[in-house]
């Protein structure tokens, strides 16, 4: 048995000293891109006697297992004595520099000491290669050490990486034994094991699978599960759970902790995002105000070896804890245990996002370790796609900037103003929108203005407006990275918003390459949900190919537990909007709820369309049928919607007095009736199970908003073949109807009713999208659908 790892890891890993500061982070791919150039400009200049990219590897016994350091040197010069040459590009100022970077210099002896101790040198030269990448100046600092000296040095420290890699060692025996005698923690429901089945022999395949997997089809264990097993017979090294919501990596999360009950030993972490985990009321890792950045790195690994050989699931509350302990970031301390995990519960943005994915894992230099990725909710991606791979800017930060550097750079006004006048002439072309052929003049002014920035922010650490250059030179990076990936699936348009201002945009409308892309980091993915109808949609646009795997979970609930009602007599158009039918739709919630008392979600097209309802509910039927209001406004806080989502859990006694609208009094039989927005907060990811809803009625088909991208995405299809309407609008629409409804039947003890006011739902364009378990509904009208309701609950009471 063995255990890799990298020279730089190495280094990076034990020698990292100091604060963290992410006032002084670049943008790394733009860096990673620069800094690559820089390399083969340096080394074609080289004569003869420099050898470029040397492949240097040390295998030490330790017992139980080799432990192999390789890494490839940047040059080896044949001197006397022989030189390793490391070359790093920067934007720093060389005239400012004293010594090289510690960790880079480390970087450097490692290669020196492995490349001398293979051809039986005495003595090896180390020579540091620093060029400015904007202005191409170089800097050396050259070093020549005894390989006596550099033996004791690097044997050093690989006795200090001992201790990380013994216990790893023991971890894995100690994983993979349980692994081998873990089974399946349930009697296998109907088709349950023929799911696992497939996800199993997708890992064996290096396949994709997508599946839609209707509620209760127990589709969290029976991805896990799998996924685990694999890991055991050696098909992978780890799991990424991503999901898009908190809510879902909860489910995973005790989906783990299940198999650990059974026997299971297997590392989990779950990161939160910076804002949510930080310490600080404002998360700005600066050492000046924030005491867990400053020292950071000189207590970090003394924490992640606490946590790393006492526990094995890094919960939210257990990394804080540590964090608090030790006095370092528990944001960076989530990262970092990462690497000591075997499945990492994330959000879609560590694997996905071009600025946020896991360079320890995804990046150039990272292990060659093979991963499997559960994607849940992945009907998600596809939207989360199209935004994280699309970027925009505005005319107007351009000038605000302007403003604001005059004082302080010149150079970099006048390249804020050559920016302005390239976005000033674009706009002089634009209507209210218009779809934009070329920008390249555009570009090359960003082009010149990013280096300028970039410049100043290595230079000036100290300057008042750091922090305004800081956020916008991120955001020109990301719109420069984003241009770099542009193809025939992206679409550029201007637009004057409502406000005035005037925006360029990158609109990735098919984001299927880039997520394909990012896939292939993954020897196996599996993308799942309770709603990925059709399929062959999903497929195409989440970057699936022709050979990938589809599975159509059987549903284990009984049809006949769901009343499903279809109304032929009412509707949501804009263009029959009226008091007549709000009246109707009222009607339609009071011969509904009062057949029963219970708990019950109303979802409507919009905020304005569910007031409407809801205050002629109130007004005519609310006291009637002893009913108890509670509307989801706009912009809820997270205490807001908990304590919403509680009153229909059955925990009264929380302060509802800002968001619950109660005209009555309410007796101890009465019903809960929520006015909910269709897509919105409450319709996807919650879990009220048993009678915690009864009863769910939906209005309108659930399509979006007439907008400018919805338009370009139905233009965009149009060309393409495709049915524009149904890419742009029905699909998506029709998925926030099933997620909507899939909030009833949560359990197989679950006894509930959907009801879908509006009429086309009866048109066959939306009926072959209704899923398998739809099979059996009633076409109801407003006068009937009471009787209908009364009969169904009297069938089961």
């Amino acid at each position: 048995m063995e255990i890799k790892v990298s020279v730089r890891g190495l280094v990076e890993f034990l020698l990292r000293t100091g604060d963290i500061d992410n006032r002084k982070k670049s943008a790394p791919d733009d860096a990673m891109a620069e800094g690559s150039r820089i390399h083969r400009m340096i080394q074609k200049k080289m004569g003869s006697s420099y050898h470029a990219e040397v492949m240097l590897r040390y295998r030490r016994d330790c017992g139980e297992y080799d432990l192999v350091v390789e890494g490839r040197a940047d040059g080896i010069i044949d001197s006397d004595p022989v030189a390793v040459d490391e070359i790093k590009g920067t934007y720093r100022d060389l005239s400012r520099m004293k010594e090289p970077n510690p960790v880079h210099l480390a970087q450097a002896k490692c290669y020196a000491w492995m490349y001398g101790q293979e051809h039986g040198k005495e003595r090896m030269e180390v020579s540091m290669t620093y060029c400015n990448i904007e202005t191409e100046e170089i800097r050396y600092f050259k070093f020549v050490y005894e390989m006596s000296d550099l033996e004791e040095w690097f044997d050093s420290l690989l006795q200090e990486y001992r201790k990380w890699s013994d216990a790893d060692i023991a971890w894995k025996k100690l994983r993979q034994d349980s692994i081998h005698s873990l089974s399946f923690p349930f009697p296998y429901r109907e088709g349950q094991k023929e799911l696992v089945t497939h996800v199993y022999h997708t890992i064996c395949h290096s396949r994709k699978l997508f599946i839609e997997a209707p509620t209760g089809a127990g589709k969290t264990i029976s991805t896990v599960f799998p996924a685990v097993k694999a890991v055991g017979e050696g098909k992978a090294d780890r799991i990424f759970y991503l999901t898009a919501k908190t809510i879902a990596r909860t489910v995973a999360d005790r989906t783990f902790d299940l198999l650990r009950e059974r026997g299971l030993h297997f590392k989990t972490v779950v990161l939160t995002a910076r804002d949510k985990i930080c310490f600080m009321e404002e998360s700005e890792c600066n050492p000046d105000s924030c005491p867990y950045a400053k020292g950071h790195f000189d207590r970090i690994n003394d924490a992640i070896f606490e946590l790393m050989t006492t526990k094995e699931h890094y919960s939210r509350e257990e990394i804080e804890a540590c964090a608090q302990k030790y006095k370092v970031c528990p944001f960076e301390l989530g990262l970092d245990m990462s690497l000591f995990s075997d499945g990492i519960l994330c959000d879609y943005n560590y694997v996905f996002d071009p600025h946020v994915y896991l360079r320890r894992f995804f990046g150039e230099g990272a292990g060659r370790e093979q991963y499997l990725f559960l994607i849940d909710e992945a009907h998600n991606l596809l939207e989360r796609g199209r935004e994280m791979y699309s970027a925009q800017l505005y005319k107007e930060d351009f000038l605000t900037l302007k403003k604001t550097v005059k004082a302080f750079s010149p150079r970099m006004e006048k390249l804020l103003d050559k920016c302005n006048r390239e976005l000033l002439f674009l706009k002089r072309e634009c209507g209210d929108w218009c779809i934009v052929e070329e920008i390249d003049a555009f570009v090359q002014a960003l082009l010149r203005l990013s280096p300028c920035m970039e410049d100043y922010l290595e230079n000036h650490d100290d300057s008042p407006v750091r922090r305004e250059i800081l956020d916008f030179y991120f955001e020109i990076s990301h719109f420069l990275q984003i241009y770099e990936l542009l193809d025939q699936k992206y679409v550029v348009y201007t637009k004057l918003d409502e406000d005035g201002r005037f925006l360029l945009r990158l609109f990735n409308v098919d984001p299927s390459t880039n997520l394909k892309e990012c896939l292939q980091r993954s020897v196996s993915s599996v993308l799942f949900s309770a709603t990925l109808l059709p399929i062959q949609y999903y497929k195409k646009l989440l970057g699936g190919e022709a050979e990938d795997y589809e599975v159509y979970a059987k549903s284990v609930f009984s049809p006949e537990k769901k009343g499903l009602f279809l109304a032929e007599d009412v509707t949501s158009r804009y263009t029959r909007r009226s008091d007549r039918e709000y009246d109707k739709i009222a009607n339609y919630i009071h011969q509904t709820v009062s057949q029963r008392h219970g708990n019950y979600m109303v979802f409507f097209p919009s905020h304005v369309f569910l007031q409407q309802v809801y205050e002629r509910y109130l007004r005519c039927y609310a006291v009637k049928d002893d009913t108890e209001c509670l509307v989801q406004t706009e912009h809820m806080d997270e205490a807001e919607r908990e304590a919403f989502l509680q009153r229909f859990e059955g925990n009264p006694g929380m302060d509802l007095s800002d968001i619950i609208h109660m005209e009555i009094e309410v007796e101890e039989e009465s019903s809960l009736v929520g006015f909910c927005v269709l897509g919105g907060i409450f319709s996807e990811g919650i879990d009220l199970k048993e009678d915690s809803l009864i009863g769910a009625l939906i209005v309108g088909t659930g399509l979006p908003q007439v907008c400018t991208e919805r338009e370009i995405i139905r233009g965009y299809f149009e060309e393409n073949g495709e049915n524009g309407f149904d890419y742009a609008y029905r699909y998506p629409g029709m998925n926030k109807v099933l997620q909507a409804a899939g909030r009833v039947i949560r359990t197989a003890d679950d006894v509930g009713i959907v009801a879908l006011l509006d009429d086309r739902f009866l048109t066959p364009g939306y009926r072959r999208l209704f899923p398998r378990e739809w099979e059996q509904f009633e076409v109801v009208r407003g006068e009937s659908i009471g009787s209908r309701v009364e009969k169904f609950w009297n069938d089961w009471l």
